[in-house]
Parts: C-alpha cells; structure tokens; sequence
C-alpha cells in the first residue's frame, strides 16, 4: 500500500475543505434574509476563503511578496462584488414593494413567484404599464398642441406673385405710392431708383440724380412726388409721371403653405450681371435738394401733410426740412451713434428715430412752441428700424434679434417682446391686418401678431424667395393681388399675397 506523502495529504485536506465549504453555503431568498445575517455570512466566508487561499499559497512557488500582493488584490476584487451583491438585493426589494403596490391598486400580474424567474417579467410588464400610462395621460393634451400648430400653418397661405429684377446691385428699400396710379418704388445701391408696375413687373422709371448709393424711398401722401436719401449726404425730393401697361394675367403659382416650405439650398445663385430695362424712362434732375448732413443720409420721410420731410443721417442728426423753401426748420440731435431709420406718424406731428446707440426717440411736432422728446431704451443692439402702428403703439426692431412693441403713453416696458434666430432690419406693419413683417439677415421673413404670436413665414427655396439678406418689407393696404412686398441684396424686389385668416390673427 502506498504510503502518501504529506503534501499530498494538506492537498487532499484542502481539498475537502473547499467541498464541505461550497456545501455549507446556504441558498437563502432575499425575502427572507436581512441584511446583517448576509454580511455575517460574508464575513464567515470571507475569511474562510482566506485561509484557504493561504493554504494554497503555501504550496505556490510563487516569492512571498508577490503572493502577499494577490491575496490584496483578490481580497479588493471580492469585497467589489460583495458591495455590487448587497446593492442588487436592495433593488430587488425595491422592485418586489412596487409590485406589492401595483398589486394593490387592482393590477394583477401571472406568475408570482420571484424564485421561479417572475421578477423578471413582472418588472418588464410593471414598467410597460407605467409608460402606457404616461402615454395615455399626455397623448390627448399633446395631440391638442400638434394639431393646433398644423391647422394655424395650413390655413396662413403666403404666394410669390411676382419678382421686379432689374437693380444691379442690392436693394435697401421699398415703398408703395399713396395716390393712384399706384406703383412700387426700390432704392439700391447701384445709385438708382425705380417705379414698377405691380401687375406686370415691368419698369416704369428710373430716377439716376443720385452721386451714391440710394438708402430709401418714400412718396408723397397726395402728390406723386418722391423723396429718396443717399450715401451722397443728400436727400432729393423729384416729381414723376407713370402709365401703367396693360396687365397680365398672373402665373398659376400653386398655393404655398408658409410653413410647410422646404429650404432646398442654401446657396447663392451666380451673381451675373443683370441687365437693367432699356426702354426705360429716366430722370436725371431733382426737382428738390436738400443739403445739411455731413455723413450718409439713411432715410427720409414725409410728415403728415407732405409739407415737410424729416431726414436721419450717420452724423447722429435727424433734420426737418421745408419742401417749399428747402430750409432746415430743426436739427434733432441727442442720439450718441449714427442714426439706422426714421418714420413718421400717419396722421400726428409725431417723428421716431432709431440709433445704432441702441435707443430710438420720439420726437413731438403737435405744438410749434414745444418740441418735445422720449428715448426709449429696450435694445441691447443698433435698432435697425422703429415704425408706428394704428393708435399710439410703435414696433421696433433690433440686431438683438428681438421685435419689440411699445405703447407711446408708458414707454417703461414694452408690451410684447419677439425673440427670433436673426438680426431684423427694417420692419413694417399692416394698417388693416395688424401684422409685423419682419425681414431677417438670415433670408427669412416671418409674420407675427401685435400681440407676438407667430403667424407665418414666407417661403424660401432654390426656386423662390431671397436668396441673400432681406433688407425691408412693405404692406399695400389697397392692392388684393400683392400685399406686402419685399426686397433684399440679391438685387430683386418680390410681391407676396397673404392669406391670413381673421380667426388666425384673433389666435
């Protein structure tokens, strides 16, 4: 009989230890263990495995530092996994008291049994219960949102009528006569500007007395007469004749949804040259100069009466001018940077300026020996535009990016505040609609409520729209064909009919 070595008996000793120890775990349920007991039983084991372990390294041939080294390392690892069992038991428990809850509430679920692998299925179907529930409760209320927003875009249907092509270079400003025959006037930088028939497109006229850059237009109230500013520090009031042609009938242009337009690209088309209208009539001469700016005048209006005109310029002034006499009859200074805009009231002495020092004044006219006026302070950026509304409201306009309405009677605040994605240049709004045009840096146009509710926007793509900046929009009030007109620096002017219904704009 062979005799057995004695490290084949700690061996075999070993051995049976590990057996007898792997048969003394106790499977328990985590129902009906604590967690003290599972920590003494950690505990237990722990250092039952340690012992073993440095029985094993007894026979290891291994140096005793890096042994030592191991069993730190195997001790982290365990206590690693004892820390993430413990925190599966808690979240098992957790998992268990929902059940118990939702069990409660009248939901019943197959198959109870957490030792026979029901946790599983009861947590799936409990978690699928709680999301169908959430799902049910904000199904109705979101779908009143969604619903709500496609009515309002398919109903404001906004459709390009016609393009007036014909500036070489960008167009800063339009506007419409007052008196019939009713024409559509564009300043551009090209040093020109011109009258367009609205039902054709077709060149009327051509004004060519300006030295730079024509920065606006405005008509007479009941004269046709025009009054243009310029680059060459000069307003030039001059007088024209128009006969419309014939009108055409209009392009079948398929109804446009404003909001359901797609932007197919975002390049700009190749600038070529285009060439101008040359059976077009022109006017070299002003029949009116008017000269006291020392910079850029940038705009030019009528007061009401066209009797007088008030200019603003980039030497920080706005002056009001006698069209008879060609006088200065004021000097409005007080604004700290170069002036942006000007407009006046349609039916009061009232005059508003807008600065690039972030304010815009209100200048009152209604009493000769009293030339009052008020700042308004609401922008962080140049105010690019300021223009009155129907009864004593004003608009104005930001590179903050933001669209402000404002009641002349408490200037504190404004009364609503528009917040957009792009600076905004100059603004208009419709008498009749009561509706903000807002013309934006980024080629869009968008179309809001006095109130700041977003109505619509225009549509843009490769095939129609402004392909660059859109530098101003303007209503007509009394054409049905074309409503609000628009112009920016890819050198055309548009003219848009908005279909805006009343229930839309009371919304």
């Amino acid at each position: 009989m062979p005799v057995e070595s004695g490290s084949s008996a700690a061996a075999r000793q070993a051995k049976q230890k590990r057996k007898s120890h792997s048969l003394s775990i106790r499977r328990t349920n985590s129902t009906e263990q604590d967690r003290s007991g599972l920590q003494r039983d950690m505990v237990e084991g722990q250092s039952s495995d340690n012992l073993e372990s440095f029985m094993r390294m007894e026979d290891s041939k291994l140096p005793l530092s890096l042994r030592s080294n191991l069993l730190d390392l195997f001790s982290q690892i365990e206590r690693e996994f004892e820390n993430l069992y413990i925190e599966n038991l808690e979240l098992r428990r957790e998992i268990e008291t929902l059940n118990d809850r939702l069990t409660a509430e009248g939901q019943t679920f197959e198959g109870a049994d957490l030792a026979k692998g029901a946790l599983k299925t009861k947590a799936s179907h409990s978690t699928s219960q709680l999301s169908q529930k959430l799902k049910t409760t904000y199904k109705a209320s979101t779908s009143k949102i969604v619903s709500s927003f496609k009515a309002t875009t398919s109903r404001a249907v906004c459709q390009l009528v016609r393009e007036y092509v014909g500036h070489r270079d960008g167009i800063w400003d339009l506007s419409i006569t007052r008196t019939q025959p009713m024409v559509l006037g564009t300043a551009s930088a090209d040093h020109s500007a011109m009258l367009w028939s609205i039902e054709t497109g077709k060149c009327l006229l051509k004004y060519m007395g300006h030295q730079g850059s024509v920065n606006s237009i405005k008509f007479h109230p009941t004269e046709q007469m025009a009054l243009t500013a310029s680059g060459d520090q000069t307003a030039h009031i001059w007088r024209y004749m128009v006969q419309l042609p014939t009108p055409q009938p209009v392009a079948d242009i398929s109804q446009t949804p404003c909001e359901d337009d797609v932007d197919f690209s975002d390049k700009d088309e190749a600038d070529g040259e285009v060439e101008g209208p040359n059976d077009c009539p022109s006017i070299r001469v002003a029949t009116t100069t008017l000269r006291s700016h020392q910079g850029v005048v940038i705009a030019a209006d009528w007061l009401v009466g066209g009797k007088q005109v008030v200019t603003a310029s980039w030497d920080r002034a706005a002056n009001l001018y006698d069209v008879e006499t060609s006088e200065l009859v004021h000097s409005l200074t007080g604004h700290d940077q170069e002036l942006t805009h000007c407009c006046t009231h349609p039916t009061q002495r009232l005059v508003v300026t807008s600065s690039r020092d972030t304010t815009f004044r209100l200048w009152d006219f209604r009493d000769p020996s009293i030339h009052s006026v008020n700042v308004f302070q609401g922008h962080t950026d140049t105010v690019t535009s300021a223009v009155f509304t129907v009864g004593d409201n004003v608009v104005s306009g930001s590179d903050d990016r933001t669209v402000k309405v404002w009641d002349l009677k408490n200037m504190r605040s404004p009364i609503a505040t528009i917040r957009t994605d792009s600076a905004v240049n100059r603004i208009s709004v419709s008498v009749n609609q009561k509706i903000i045009a807002l013309p934006h840096d980024n080629r869009q146009v968008r179309l809001f409520d006095m109130s700041g509710v977003r109505l619509a926007r225009l549509p843009r793509s490769n095939r129609q729209g402004h392909r660059r900046m859109v530098c101003c929009s303007s209503w007509c009030e009394e054409n049905s064909t074309c409503n609000l007109f628009t112009c920016g620096f890819d050198r055309q002017a548009i003219g848009w009919n908005i279909n805006i219904p009343v229930l839309l704009q009371e919304k």
